[in-house]
Protein backbone atom coordinates (compact mmCIF):
# COMPACT_ATOMS: atom_id res chain seq x y z
CA UNK A 1 0.00 0.00 0.00
CA UNK A 2 0.93 3.42 -0.75
CA UNK A 3 -0.68 5.77 1.75
CA UNK A 4 -4.53 4.47 1.30
CA UNK A 5 -3.69 3.14 -2.20
CA UNK A 6 -2.66 -0.73 -3.26
CA UNK A 7 0.27 0.28 -5.64
CA UNK A 8 0.83 -1.85 -8.71
CA UNK A 9 4.22 -2.58 -10.18
CA UNK A 10 3.99 -2.59 -13.77
CA UNK A 11 6.85 -3.19 -15.95
CA UNK A 12 6.48 -1.36 -19.35
CA UNK A 13 9.05 -1.42 -22.48
CA UNK A 14 10.01 1.17 -25.89
CA UNK A 15 10.67 -0.31 -29.17
CA UNK A 16 12.19 1.17 -32.17
CA UNK A 17 11.61 0.63 -35.56
CA UNK A 18 14.50 1.20 -38.17
CA UNK A 19 13.31 4.89 -38.64
CA UNK A 20 13.35 5.34 -34.84
CA UNK A 21 9.85 5.64 -34.57
CA UNK A 22 8.29 3.75 -31.32
CA UNK A 23 5.30 1.37 -30.64
CA UNK A 24 2.41 2.04 -28.85
CA UNK A 25 -0.57 0.11 -28.56
CA UNK A 26 -3.97 0.89 -28.07
CA UNK A 27 -5.92 -0.73 -24.53
CA UNK A 28 -8.69 -2.94 -25.53
CA UNK A 29 -12.51 -3.01 -24.93
CA UNK A 30 -12.87 -4.31 -21.26
CA UNK A 31 -9.72 -3.02 -19.47
CA UNK A 32 -10.24 0.11 -17.38
CA UNK A 33 -8.92 3.57 -19.63
CA UNK A 34 -9.88 1.34 -22.74
CA UNK A 35 -9.03 3.01 -25.63
CA UNK A 36 -6.27 5.09 -24.64
CA UNK A 37 -2.46 4.64 -25.81
CA UNK A 38 0.25 3.33 -24.00
CA UNK A 39 3.87 1.81 -23.93
CA UNK A 40 3.41 -2.09 -23.68
CA UNK A 41 3.50 -4.01 -20.85
CA UNK A 42 1.38 -5.22 -17.57
CA UNK A 43 1.88 -6.05 -14.38
CA UNK A 44 5.31 -7.80 -12.84
CA UNK A 45 4.19 -10.86 -11.16
CA UNK A 46 5.46 -12.73 -7.88
CA UNK A 47 8.47 -13.80 -7.48
CA UNK A 48 9.62 -11.74 -11.16
CA UNK A 49 12.48 -10.14 -11.91
CA UNK A 50 12.08 -7.05 -13.60
CA UNK A 51 13.58 -7.95 -16.89
CA UNK A 52 11.61 -11.74 -16.37
CA UNK A 53 8.47 -9.63 -16.09
CA UNK A 54 9.40 -7.57 -19.04
CA UNK A 55 9.99 -10.73 -21.29
CA UNK A 56 6.55 -12.44 -20.47
CA UNK A 57 4.51 -9.32 -20.79
CA UNK A 58 6.48 -8.85 -24.50
CA UNK A 59 5.57 -12.47 -25.39
CA UNK A 60 2.08 -12.67 -24.00
CA UNK A 61 0.83 -9.11 -25.31
CA UNK A 62 3.37 -9.12 -28.62
CA UNK A 63 4.22 -12.31 -29.26
CA UNK A 64 8.30 -10.86 -29.65
CA UNK A 65 10.83 -12.14 -27.85
CA UNK A 66 13.12 -9.26 -25.84
CA UNK A 67 16.88 -10.08 -25.74
CA UNK A 68 19.10 -7.36 -24.20
CA UNK A 69 17.09 -4.30 -22.62
CA UNK A 70 18.50 -1.62 -20.00
CA UNK A 71 16.33 1.01 -17.68
CA UNK A 72 14.96 3.79 -19.00
CA UNK A 73 13.04 5.58 -16.16
CA UNK A 74 10.75 4.64 -13.34
CA UNK A 75 8.30 6.38 -11.78
CA UNK A 76 5.19 6.51 -9.59
CA UNK A 77 1.49 7.47 -10.73
CA UNK A 78 -1.39 8.15 -8.57
CA UNK A 79 -4.79 7.24 -10.07
CA UNK A 80 -7.95 8.16 -7.79
CA UNK A 81 -7.86 4.38 -6.93
CA UNK A 82 -4.54 2.91 -6.83
CA UNK A 83 -0.62 4.04 -7.61
CA UNK A 84 1.32 2.56 -10.20
CA UNK A 85 5.19 2.12 -9.94
CA UNK A 86 5.93 2.48 -13.86
CA UNK A 87 9.03 0.74 -14.69
CA UNK A 88 10.19 1.65 -18.16
CA UNK A 89 12.81 -0.01 -20.06
CA UNK A 90 14.77 0.89 -23.37
CA UNK A 91 14.49 -2.42 -25.42
CA UNK A 92 17.46 -2.68 -27.15
CA UNK A 93 17.52 -6.08 -29.07
CA UNK A 94 14.14 -8.03 -29.44
CA UNK A 95 12.93 -10.80 -32.48
CA UNK A 96 10.15 -11.42 -33.74
CA UNK A 97 7.58 -8.90 -35.30
CA UNK A 98 4.92 -7.40 -33.00
CA UNK A 99 1.68 -9.10 -33.15
CA UNK A 100 -1.45 -7.88 -31.26
CA UNK A 101 -2.41 -10.74 -29.41
CA UNK A 102 -5.06 -9.16 -26.92
CA UNK A 103 -6.84 -7.93 -30.19
CA UNK A 104 -5.10 -4.74 -29.46
CA UNK A 105 -4.44 -1.90 -31.92
CA UNK A 106 -1.06 -0.34 -32.52
CA UNK A 107 1.04 1.90 -34.60
CA UNK A 108 4.40 3.11 -34.88
CA UNK A 109 4.93 6.76 -33.95
CA UNK A 110 7.37 9.41 -34.42
CA UNK A 111 8.86 9.91 -30.41
CA UNK A 112 8.31 14.24 -31.14
CA UNK A 113 4.53 13.19 -32.08
CA UNK A 114 3.86 10.79 -29.05
CA UNK A 115 1.89 13.69 -27.30
CA UNK A 116 -0.83 14.25 -30.00
CA UNK A 117 -1.69 10.32 -29.57
CA UNK A 118 -4.22 9.76 -26.09
CA UNK A 119 -1.76 8.25 -24.02
CA UNK A 120 -2.33 7.11 -20.40
CA UNK A 121 -1.97 10.08 -17.96
CA UNK A 122 1.00 8.04 -16.33
CA UNK A 123 2.78 7.28 -20.01
CA UNK A 124 3.52 11.35 -20.21
CA UNK A 125 6.53 11.35 -18.82
CA UNK A 126 7.89 8.46 -20.64
CA UNK A 127 7.34 10.87 -24.20
CA UNK A 128 9.65 13.82 -22.75
CA UNK A 129 12.84 10.90 -22.05
CA UNK A 130 12.69 9.30 -25.18
CA UNK A 131 13.03 12.61 -26.90
CA UNK A 132 16.57 13.37 -24.83
CA UNK A 133 20.04 11.96 -25.47
CA UNK A 134 22.33 9.83 -23.25
CA UNK A 135 24.92 12.61 -23.61
CA UNK A 136 24.54 16.25 -22.23
CA UNK A 137 27.36 18.64 -22.89
CA UNK A 138 27.84 21.11 -20.70
CA UNK A 139 30.26 24.23 -22.68
CA UNK A 140 33.43 24.90 -20.21
CA UNK A 141 36.38 27.34 -20.73
CA UNK A 142 37.40 28.92 -23.45
CA UNK A 143 39.81 31.98 -24.53
CA UNK A 144 38.92 32.44 -28.08
CA UNK A 145 35.51 32.90 -30.17
CA UNK A 146 37.39 30.36 -32.28
CA UNK A 147 38.04 27.80 -29.51
CA UNK A 148 34.70 27.78 -28.66
CA UNK A 149 33.08 27.09 -32.10
CA UNK A 150 36.53 24.34 -32.24
CA UNK A 151 35.42 22.26 -29.02
CA UNK A 152 31.67 22.42 -29.67
CA UNK A 153 32.11 21.16 -33.17
CA UNK A 154 34.05 18.32 -32.32
CA UNK A 155 31.37 17.45 -29.41
CA UNK A 156 28.70 17.35 -31.86
CA UNK A 157 31.04 15.73 -34.51
CA UNK A 158 31.06 12.91 -31.54
CA UNK A 159 27.67 12.54 -31.41
CA UNK A 160 26.26 15.03 -28.56
CA UNK A 161 22.79 16.41 -29.49
CA UNK A 162 22.00 18.08 -26.26
CA UNK A 163 24.34 21.46 -25.22
CA UNK A 164 24.24 24.09 -22.45
CA UNK A 165 25.23 27.21 -23.49
CA UNK A 166 26.87 27.85 -19.59
CA UNK A 167 28.54 31.19 -19.56
CA UNK A 168 29.35 32.60 -16.34
CA UNK A 169 31.03 36.07 -16.12
CA UNK A 170 30.09 37.09 -19.70
CA UNK A 171 28.56 40.03 -20.15
CA UNK A 172 25.07 40.19 -22.64
CA UNK A 173 27.17 42.27 -25.70
CA UNK A 174 29.08 38.70 -25.95
CA UNK A 175 26.91 36.18 -24.65
CA UNK A 176 24.24 37.07 -27.55
CA UNK A 177 26.98 36.41 -30.88
CA UNK A 178 28.07 33.23 -29.07
CA UNK A 179 24.34 31.75 -28.55
CA UNK A 180 23.59 32.69 -31.78
CA UNK A 181 26.33 30.66 -33.32
CA UNK A 182 25.93 27.83 -30.80
CA UNK A 183 22.10 27.52 -31.93
CA UNK A 184 23.06 27.43 -35.45
CA UNK A 185 26.04 24.96 -35.01
CA UNK A 186 23.84 22.56 -32.91
CA UNK A 187 20.58 23.36 -35.75
CA UNK A 188 22.95 21.73 -37.88
CA UNK A 189 23.92 18.90 -36.68
CA UNK A 190 20.04 18.31 -35.46
CA UNK A 191 21.09 18.89 -31.84
CA UNK A 192 19.58 21.28 -29.24
CA UNK A 193 20.72 24.04 -27.64
CA UNK A 194 19.63 25.48 -24.16
CA UNK A 195 20.84 28.74 -22.68
CA UNK A 196 21.41 28.69 -18.86
CA UNK A 197 20.60 31.26 -16.53
CA UNK A 198 18.04 34.00 -15.38
CA UNK A 199 14.81 32.79 -16.51
CA UNK A 200 13.90 35.78 -18.24
CA UNK A 201 17.43 36.79 -20.07
CA UNK A 202 18.21 33.11 -20.54
CA UNK A 203 14.13 33.08 -22.57
CA UNK A 204 14.65 36.16 -24.29
CA UNK A 205 18.04 34.96 -25.35
CA UNK A 206 16.44 31.52 -26.49
CA UNK A 207 13.80 33.56 -28.08
CA UNK A 208 16.16 35.97 -30.19
CA UNK A 209 18.94 33.66 -31.17
CA UNK A 210 16.15 30.63 -31.77
CA UNK A 211 17.63 28.17 -29.32
CA UNK A 212 15.44 25.28 -28.21
CA UNK A 213 15.20 26.24 -24.37
CA UNK A 214 17.03 27.50 -21.06
CA UNK A 215 17.88 26.08 -18.09
CA UNK A 216 17.76 27.17 -14.77
CA UNK A 217 20.29 27.01 -11.79
CA UNK A 218 19.58 26.03 -8.18
CA UNK A 219 19.26 29.29 -7.26
CA UNK A 220 15.83 30.21 -9.15
CA UNK A 221 13.85 27.35 -8.49
CA UNK A 222 13.11 28.94 -4.72
CA UNK A 223 11.64 32.03 -6.53
CA UNK A 224 10.45 30.95 -9.86
CA UNK A 225 6.52 30.25 -9.69
CA UNK A 226 5.30 28.95 -12.80
CA UNK A 227 7.09 27.71 -16.03
CA UNK A 228 8.84 30.56 -17.41
CA UNK A 229 9.21 28.83 -21.19
CA UNK A 230 6.10 27.60 -23.77
CA UNK A 231 5.44 24.03 -23.28
CA UNK A 232 7.23 23.49 -27.19
CA UNK A 233 10.65 24.81 -25.66
CA UNK A 234 12.97 22.43 -23.67
CA UNK A 235 13.16 23.85 -19.28
CA UNK A 236 15.58 21.75 -17.65
CA UNK A 237 17.14 22.75 -14.30
CA UNK A 238 20.13 22.08 -11.89
CA UNK A 239 19.02 20.57 -8.41
CA UNK A 240 21.10 19.10 -5.64
CA UNK A 241 18.72 17.69 -3.53
CA UNK A 242 15.18 15.90 -3.15
CA UNK A 243 13.29 19.55 -2.60
CA UNK A 244 15.39 21.38 -5.60
CA UNK A 245 13.90 18.42 -7.71
CA UNK A 246 10.58 18.64 -6.55
CA UNK A 247 10.21 22.31 -7.42
CA UNK A 248 11.78 21.75 -10.81
CA UNK A 249 9.04 19.47 -11.37
CA UNK A 250 6.33 21.62 -9.89
CA UNK A 251 7.80 23.87 -12.78
CA UNK A 252 7.06 21.34 -15.54
CA UNK A 253 10.62 20.85 -15.98
CA UNK A 254 11.37 18.56 -19.05
CA UNK A 255 14.74 17.03 -17.28
CA UNK A 256 16.74 18.10 -14.06
CA UNK A 257 20.92 17.62 -13.72
CA UNK A 258 21.44 15.49 -10.22
CA UNK A 259 25.12 17.03 -8.88
CA UNK A 260 27.59 15.98 -7.92
CA UNK A 261 27.52 12.14 -8.52
CA UNK A 262 31.73 12.38 -7.75
CA UNK A 263 34.09 14.90 -6.91
CA UNK A 264 34.54 17.68 -9.90
CA UNK A 265 37.60 20.33 -10.61
CA UNK A 266 35.16 22.72 -9.98
CA UNK A 267 33.74 21.89 -6.44
CA UNK A 268 36.56 19.28 -5.20
CA UNK A 269 34.84 19.62 -1.75
CA UNK A 270 31.56 19.39 -1.74
CA UNK A 271 29.98 16.07 -1.01
CA UNK A 272 28.77 13.47 -3.36
CA UNK A 273 25.97 11.77 -3.63
CA UNK A 274 27.55 8.32 -5.04
CA UNK A 275 25.14 6.13 -6.99
CA UNK A 276 23.14 5.03 -4.17
CA UNK A 277 22.39 8.96 -3.21
CA UNK A 278 21.66 9.87 -6.59
CA UNK A 279 19.22 6.53 -7.04
CA UNK A 280 17.63 7.59 -3.75
CA UNK A 281 16.81 10.99 -4.33
CA UNK A 282 15.37 10.33 -7.72
CA UNK A 283 12.89 7.68 -6.67
CA UNK A 284 9.45 7.66 -7.89
CA UNK A 285 10.15 10.99 -9.55
CA UNK A 286 8.30 11.65 -13.09
CA UNK A 287 10.84 13.67 -14.32
CA UNK A 288 13.71 12.48 -16.25
CA UNK A 289 17.10 13.15 -14.38
CA UNK A 290 20.99 13.30 -15.77
CA UNK A 291 23.61 12.24 -13.55
CA UNK A 292 26.35 15.19 -13.14
CA UNK A 293 29.73 15.19 -11.74
CA UNK A 294 33.11 13.76 -12.77
CA UNK A 295 30.57 11.52 -15.23
CA UNK A 296 32.12 10.09 -18.75
CA UNK A 297 31.28 7.69 -21.13
CA UNK A 298 31.75 4.38 -18.87
CA UNK A 299 29.44 5.76 -16.02
CA UNK A 300 26.64 5.28 -18.82
CA UNK A 301 25.48 1.85 -17.39
CA UNK A 302 25.75 2.48 -13.48
CA UNK A 303 23.73 6.14 -14.60
CA UNK A 304 20.82 3.84 -16.03
CA UNK A 305 20.80 1.49 -12.81
CA UNK A 306 20.54 4.42 -10.84
CA UNK A 307 17.62 5.82 -12.35
CA UNK A 308 19.21 8.68 -14.75
CA UNK A 309 18.32 9.27 -18.09
CA UNK A 310 21.70 9.89 -19.12
CA UNK A 311 24.93 11.85 -17.90
CA UNK A 312 25.61 15.26 -18.52
CA UNK A 313 29.42 16.79 -18.10
CA UNK A 314 31.86 19.60 -18.94
CA UNK A 315 35.07 18.12 -19.35
CA UNK A 316 34.47 14.62 -20.75
CA UNK A 317 33.04 15.97 -23.58
CA UNK A 318 34.08 19.74 -24.18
Amino acid sequence: MHGDRPVIHVVAGVIRDTQGRVLITQRPHGKSLAGQWEFPGGKRAAGESRFEALKREFVEELDLTVEQARPLMRYRHDYPDLSVDLDVWQIQAFRGEPRGLEQQAMDWVAPAALMAHDLLPADRPITVALQLPERYLITGRFVTTQEFEARLRAALESGIRLVQLRLPGLDVEHVAPLAGRASAMCRAHSARLVINGEPDAAAKLAAATDADGIHLPSRCLSRVSRRPVPDDLLLGASCHNRAELMAALSLGADYALLSPVRPTSSHPRRECLGWAGFAELVADLPLPTYALGGMSDRDLEDAWRAGAVGIAAISAFW
